[in-house]
């Protein structure tokens, strides 16, 4: 790790352990900037980095602790999220985790001579079922979940501080992302990876559906540059939301199927099956409703776009799952 002069902007990374934060903390940690990665455990510092980084391990809980972590930062990327992900949401401490500490965060940093520039990562599905295709971010929010309305709650925060000249705010609503980890002990705990685990171990891949149903995919690299590209343009970005998207939609059946077939390659055994099974009772109503999004704005504005082709994002995820060949 070499001393940076400290003109170079610090960016403090909040939750960078995780799947999104460290791959964001890879992402930057190619430029010329002071990064502060803050997590529950000490993060990875990237491989050959450029940036000087600081290693913070903390409990954002404790405000004090969050106090610290965000000291004299001039950007505050919040890629923070409970343990147990979408499904804690409703746990005991779900909301402190994912509405509590952005709201300690936005008063610890206001300030309206200089304000700091905070990255909020949001999801697309607090919308709520989605009301057409593609969705372009015009649509009410109709949030159906614990989870959505814990994210938009968090969202508007940041958006009514921004108003007020405290912060520069910018919310990124996030597709379904898949993909590898970018470092041991972050690999992706979504759908994707879940099938893809299933046929490495040679089960079935389930849907409650027909396979029909499509979901707007962008792999974890393309995820993490979108970050980056937010950190260059604040004074576009600032005092709104933007949608990050694909806008294929690619069909779950034919995904796992393709997911299925890069695991019978690792496995030497035959594609596992792809089923339609009877959904659980508690399924939520969007899991049967396809999702599109048209993330023309992000890119006009930044000049970001996804580009993992599908077949090798799924082929890159099955791999980094995969155990490794035995040694010789």
């Amino acid at each position: 790790m070499t001393t940076a002069p400290t003109d170079r902007p610090l960016v403090a990374v909040l939750g960078a352990t995780g799947f999104v934060g460290s791959a964001v903390l890879a992402a930057l940690a190619g430029q010329e900037l002071r990064l502060r990665a803050v997590a529950r455990r000490p993060a990875v510092v990237p491989h050959g980095a450029r940036a000087d980084v600081e290693v913070v391990t903390a409990d954002l809980t404790d405000r004090d602790a969050l106090s610290a972590a965000v000291k004299d930062a001039d950007v505050v990327i919040h890629a923070l999220l409970c343990e147990g992900g979408w499904r804690a949401a409703a746990e005991p401490g779900g909301e402190r985790v994912n509405v509590g500490v952005l709201r300690d965060l936005l008063d610890l940093v206001a300030d309206p001579d200089r304000p700091p520039l905070v990255i909020y990562a949001g999801a697309a599905s607090q919308v709520g079922p989605p009301p057409r295709e593609p969705l372009d971010g015009s649509e009410p929010d109709l949030p159906g979940t614990v989870y959505d309305e814990q994210k938009l709650a968090a969202e508007r925060l940041l958006l009514e501080a921004s108003a007020a000249g405290a912060v520069r705010g910018v919310g990124l609503r996030l597709p379904t992302v898949y993909g590898e980890g970018t470092v041991p002990g972050t690999a992706d705990h979504g759908v994707v990876a879940a099938m893809a685990r299933r046929a490495l171990a040679g089960q079935e891949i389930t849907l409650w559906h027909d396979g029909t149903v499509r979901r707007d995919l962008v792999h974890i690299a393309d995820i993490a540059a979108a970050f980056a590209a937010a950190v260059d343009h604040p004074a576009e970005l600032a005092g709104r939301t933007w949608l990050l998207g694909a806008g294929r939609g690619d069909a779950l059946g034919d995904v796992f199927r393709t997911v299925a077939r890069h695991a019978a390659a690792r496995t030497g055994r035959p594609p596992v099956p792809v089923v339609s099974v009877q959904p659980p009772a508690h399924a939520p109503e969007t899991d049967f409703l396809s999702v599109t999004i048209d993330s023309t704005p992000f890119r006009s504005v930044t000049g970001w776009r996804p580009r993992v082709p599908l077949d090798e994002g799924l082929e890159r995820t099955v791999a980094a799952l995969a155990p490794a060949p035995p040694s010789p």
